[in-house]
C-alpha cells in the first residue's frame, strides 16, 4: 500500500487505509465548470451531430449517407422519448433503452491545428459505445457511467476536407436494475493540444499543510509530450482566489519524454485561506500554463480546488476542518426527472438545491460514478460526496450487468473514477460497491482487498467505503475488513452488535430507511400493507419493503448510536425504474416486473420525480435543520369523509404545536412528548410496531373548514401551515423556480403548475389536462406530475394534474435572447400566463 510522504498517520486495523489527522489531508476542487475552459483548445463537442435509432450497417465510415438522419444536439437520452410500453421492462422505467443506436457529426479542422494532439473526450455514453474516426476505430467504452477520451490525431484530415466521427451504442436489455438512459447523454468535448500539454486528468493537488495563517498547496501536474525535438519549457502554476486575482505563483523547468508523461511539483503558500466548508464552500482555481523556450504558451490547463481537512475516526467520526459532521446524506440516482439520464447543469443544480433546502449536507452517488456537473455543483454547495463506482462485481444481479465488463475493466473504471474526481474537495471517500453479491462467498474479501488497494494507490488521502446489506456475511467472510468506512445497509437494529464485535471499525448508514410513499395520497385506515389497489403508497411515511423502516428509526438508532458516522436515505428524489413495491422483488426478481402495469418508477423519494415535496420531505427538515419550521397532513380536502375520524400529523423542530381545527385549538402538544406508534415490518422489529417521538398526532373527526398548525419557540408562535378545503377547481396558478434564463439553449426554467379554487385555495385531489403553449425564444423540455403509476409521454405539450400539480420545464434557445410568454389553458378553468425572459450569454 503506498503511503504519501509528509503526512501523519492514525494506527488502524490490519488492512485498512492509515486515516489521516485532521490537519494532514486538503483535497480539492473539480476541472472547471462547463461555463470555464478548462484547457486552452478545448471547446464543446456538442452541436451538429446526427442520430439513428437502430442498426446501419457500415455506418463507421466517412462516405456513409446519413442526410436522413435526425439532426440534435447533445446531450441526448434516446430512451426518455419514448414511448412508455408494456413490451420493455418496468424495473427499467418501461422505456426504450436498450438496443442499437447511432451517432455521427461531421466537421473540419483548420491548416494551422496540423500537429497539434486532438482528442474527443466524453463524459459518458451509454452503454457498450465504440467510437469510430473517417472509418478507423479510435476508442471504445462499454461502461456508460464513466468518461473516456479517444485520440483522433492519427486519422484527421485538415483544411477544407472533412472528418467524420461515428459513434454506436448499444445498451442491453437485463443489463439494468433501474432506468440507465441511452445515447451520448453527457457532454462531449473536443481537446486540440500542442504536442507538449498537461495530461488528461492530470493535475493532483492537495495541501500538507493548513493553519489559520496559510497552507501549502502542493501541485503534481503530469505533462506529456509528442515532439522530441520540442519536450523542454518551463511550467508556470498561478493560484487564484474567487476574484480571479492570482495570490500565488511558481515556475519550474521541464524536460519531458515522448516515450511517457512527467510530473512537475509544485508548493505554493496561500496566506489567510478561506477553507472548503459545508457553510462556506469557498473555491480556488490552480492554472497550469506550459511555455515554450521561446515564450510561447503551449497549453493552459484551469483545475478548481478547494483548501479543507478531514478526518475520520472511531473516537470522533468524521471532522471537517477540525468540527465534527454528521452525514445528513441522501443516495441520488443520475437520472433527472421528466428530463431523462440526458445531463443538464442546471436541473443537477435545482435538485440539489432542494435537498439542502431539506437539510442535507451529503450526496451518495447511486451507484455510479456521477456526471462532472454533479460534483460541480457539490462543490459550489457544500455538499460532501460518497463518489461510488460499482453496483456489482463479478456476480450478476441482472444477467446483462456490468459483471461482464468487471475482470478486464473494473481496475480502469475505478482508477479513472479517481483521476477524474480527486481535485473535487466536496469528494471525502471513494465506495468501490453497493450489495455487492460477493458478501455471500467465502472468498469474497478478495475483491474488496483488490479494489481498496487500487484506490489506495491512486489516492492515498480519502477512505474507502462499501455499503454491505449482508449481515453477518460481510463480517464473517471478510469483506467489510477490508474498508475503511463500512457502510451499512438498512441495518440500524445492528449498530450496537456490530459495535461491540468490532469497536475499531469506522461506520456509516450508506443506505437507511427505504420509505416509500406518493405525493399527495393518504389512504385510511392507517395500517400497513404491501401494495394498494389504487397502485399508490400512503404519504403518512410507514409504509416500506420488508427491508425497510421509517425515517424515525434510523434518527433514533443514530441517537443510540453516535459513533457512527450518519447515514445516506435512500433517496432524495424519485427515480426511474425500480417500483418496488409493485412489479417485483429487487435481486430475486432478475427479470420482467411488469405485472402492476403502469407503475414504471420509484416510490422511494423524499421529494417526487419533478421535486415536488413530499410530507416525508418536511419529517427530515424537522430534524435535520434549525429555521423553525412545522408541517401538517393530510390536506382538508374530503367530502367523502365527512364526521369520521382523520388521523392528523404533525412535524416540527419547534417546542410546541398547536392544532386548530376550523377555527376551534385542539390543544398543544410539546415536541418528543406524545409517541406515536408505527407499524413495522417483523424483519426490523420482531414486535412490528414502533413508538416514534419524531412525529405528532391528532385524531379528529372530519368537517370541512380548515386545518392549521402552529409552531412555538419559547411560547411565540414563530411557524404555521394551513390547508383550507378547496371547493370545485376553476384557474391555474403558474410559478417558475427563475424568471431569468441564459439564451444559450440548455439554461431551464421549472414551472410550477397548481389547480385552484376559486378563492385561490389549492386543490389538493384536482386531476384537470393542463396543455402549454410558449411565445418567445424559448421551447418545452418536458412535462411531467410526478405520478409513478403513469404513461403519458414526457415530451409533450400538455399533462394531467396529478394530486392537483403538474410541471412545465421550460428550455431557452442558444442565442436568442428576449422575452418568453407562457400560456396554461385547461377546459372549464381559467387559462393563465406567465412571463420569462431569457439574456445573453455576454
Amino acid at each position: 500500500m503506498r503511503r504519501s510522504t509528509g503526512f501523519q498517520f492514525r494506527v488502524c486495523p490490519r488492512s485498512r487505509l492509515p486515516l489521516l489527522v485532521c490537519a494532514c489531508v486538503i483535497l480539492m476542487g473539480s476541472v472547471a465548470s462547463a461555463e470555464n475552459l478548462q484547457r486552452m483548445g478545448r471547446e464543446s463537442f456538442n452541436n451538429d451531430w446526427r442520430f439513428h435509432r437502430g442498426a446501419a450497417e457500415h455506418a463507421q465510415n466517412a462516405q456513409y449517407d446519413d442526410a436522413s438522419w435526425r439532426p440534435l444536439r447533445l446531450p441526448h437520452d434516446w430512451a426518455i422519448e419514448g414511448p412508455f410500453d408494456i413490451q420493455y421492462n418496468a424495473r427499467c422505467g418501461g422505456l426504450p433503452f436498450h438496443g442499437i443506436g447511432w451517432y455521427r457529426k461531421s466537421f473540419t479542422l483548420p491548416a494551422t491545428d496540423r500537429g497539434k494532439q486532438v482528442s474527443v473526450e466524453f463524459d459518458g455514453a451509454m452503454y457498450n459505445a465504440e467510437v469510430w474516426l473517417n472509418g478507423h476505430k479510435v476508442g471504445q467504452r462499454p461502461f456508460g457511467y464513466m468518461g473516456f477520451v479517444c485520440d483522433l490525431t492519427e486519422h484527421l484530415n485538415f483544411g477544407d476536407e472533412a472528418n467524420v466521427i461515428a459513434v454506436r451504442l448499444a445498451p442491453e436489455d437485463l443489463s439494468s436494475r433501474w432506468y440507465p438512459g441511452a445515447g451520448i447523454y453527457r457532454n462531449v468535448w473536443l481537446d486540440r493540444k500542442s504536442p507538449m500539454h498537461v495530461d488528461h486528468w492530470g493535475t493532483s493537488i492537495t495541501t500538507p499543510t493548513v493553519t489559520a495563517e496559510q497552507a501549502v498547496i502542493a501541485i503534481e501536474t503530469s505533462i506529456r509530450c509528442a515532439d522530441a525535438n520540442n519536450c523542454t519549457g518551463e511550467l508556470q502554476t498561478t493560484v487564484l482566489d474567487a476574484s480571479g486575482q492570482s495570490i500565488a505563483q511558481s515556475t519550474q523547468p521541464i524536460e519531458g519524454k515522448p516515450e511517457k508523461a512527467v510530473t512537475v511539483s509544485t508548493e505554493l503558500n496561500v496566506d489567510q485561506p478561506k477553507l472548503w466548508d459545508i457553510s462556506q464552500p469557498n473555491l480556488y482555481h490552480a492554472v497550469s500554463k506550459i511555455v515554450s523556450a521561446d515564450g510561447e504558451v503551449l497549453d493552459r490547463y484551469v483545475t478548481r480546488f478547494g483548501i479543507r481537512t478531514i478526518d475520520f475516526s472511531v473516537e470522533n467520526g468524521f471532522v471537517l476542518n477540525g468540527q465534527p459532521v454528521k452525514f445528513k446524506g441522501v443516495c441520488l440516482h443520475h437520472d433527472l426527472g421528466p428530463l431523462g439520464a440526458a445531463v443538464n447543469r442546471r436541473a443537477t443544480m435545482r435538485q440539489l438545491e432542494i435537498m439542502k433546502s431539506m437539510g442535507v449536507n451529503a450526496i451518495r452517488t447511486s451507484h455510479n460514478p456521477p456526471s462532472p456537473e454533479q460534483l460541480e455543483c457539490c462543490d459550489e454547495l457544500g455538499l460532501v460526496v460518497m463518489d461510488e463506482s460499482f453496483d456489482v462485481w463479478q456476480i450478476a444481479k441482472v444477467e446483462n450487468g456490468y459483471n461482464k465488463f468487471f475482470d478486464e475493466w473494473s481496475e480502469r473504471d475505478l482508477r479513472d473514477m479517481i483521476l477524474r474526481d480527486r481535485n473535487h474537495p466536496s469528494v471525502i471517500m471513494w465506495s468501490i460497491g453497493n450489495e455487492i453479491l460477493e458478501q455471500g462467498r467465502k472468498d469474497g474479501w478478495k475483491q474488496a482487498r483488490r479494489l481498496t488497494e487500487i484506490c489506495h494507490d491512486q489516492d492515498a488521502t480519502r477512505p474507502v467505503a462499501a455499503g454491505f446489506n449482508y449481515y453477518p456475511g460481510a463480517e464473517v467472510n471478510g469483506l467489510a475488513a477490508e474498508v475503511d468506512i463500512v457502510g451499512w445497509n438498512y441495518k440500524p437494529m445492528r449498530y450496537q452488535e456490530v459495535t461491540e464485535n468490532h469497536p475499531d471499525w469506522i461506520m456509516c448508514g450508506s443506505e437507511t430507511s427505504s420509505c416509500v410513499s406518493t405525493r399527495g395520497e393518504y389512504h385510511f385506515p392507517l395500517v400497513k400493507y404491501d401494495t394498494h389497489p389504487s397502485k399508490q403508497v400512503t404519504s403518512y411515511d410507514f409504509i416500506g419493503p420488508v427491508w425497510a423502516y421509517p425515517p424515525d428509526f434510523e434518527f433514533q438508532s443514530l441517537e443510540e448510536n453516535p459513533n457512527i458516522l450518519g447515514e445516506f436515505v435512500w433517496t432524495g428524489f424519485d427515480y426511474l425504474g425500480e417500483p418496488t413495491p409493485y412489479g417485483g422483488r429487487d435481486n430475486s426478481t432478475n427479470g420482467y416486473w411488469n405485472g402492476d402495469w403502469p407503475v414504471r418508477s420509484s416510490f422511494f423519494g423524499i421529494v417526487d420525480l419533478c421535486g415536488f415535496p413530499k410530507d416525508r420531505f418536511y419529517l427530515y427538515q424537522s430534524q435535520w435543520t434549525d429555521t423553525p419550521m412545522v408541517h401538517v397532513l393530510p390536506h382538508w380536502t374530503w367530502p367523502e369523509r365527512i364526521g369520521e375520524d382523520t388521523p392528523v400529523v404533525c412535524y416540527t423542530n419547534c417546542d410546541e404545536v398547536e392544532l386548530i381545527v376550523n377555527g376551534e385549538s385542539q390543544g398543544r402538544k410539546a415536541r418528543f412528548s406524545a409517541p406515536v406508534t408505527l407499524p413495522m415490518s417483523a424483519k426490523v422489529v420482531p414486535e412490528q410496531t414502533y413508538d416514534s417521538k419524531y412525529r405528532l398526532q391528532w385524531v379528529v373527526p372530519y368537517q370541512p373548514g380548515s386545518i392549521e398548525v402552529v409552531g412555538y419557540v419559547d411560547e411565540k408562535p414563530v411557524s404555521r401551515k394551513r390547508f383550507v378545503t378547496a371547493s370545485a377547481p376553476k384557474q391555474i396558478q403558474l410559478s417558475a423556480d427563475r424568471s431569468e434564463i441564459a439564451a444559450d439553449g440548455m439554461d431551464l426554467s421549472f414551472v410550477t403548475v397548481q389547480i385552484q379554487d376559486g378563492e385561490g385555495n389549492f386543490c389538493p385531489r384536482a386531476d384537470n389536462l393542463v396543455k402549454f403553449s410558449i411565445d418567445g425564444p424559448a421551447e418545452i423540455a418536458a412535462v411531467g406530475n410526478g405520478n409513478p403509476a403513469s404513461t403519458e409521454p414526457f415530451q409533450a405539450d400538455q399533462r394531467y394534474a396529478f394530486n392537483g400539480l403538474c410541471m412545465l420545464i421550460v428550455r431557452s434557445k442558444a442565442d436568442v435572447a428576449g422575452d418568453i410568454k407562457i400560456t396554461a389553458t385547461s377546459e372549464g378553468l381559467d387559462a393563465s400566463t406567465l412571463s420569462l425572459h431569457s439574456t445573453d450569454n455576454d
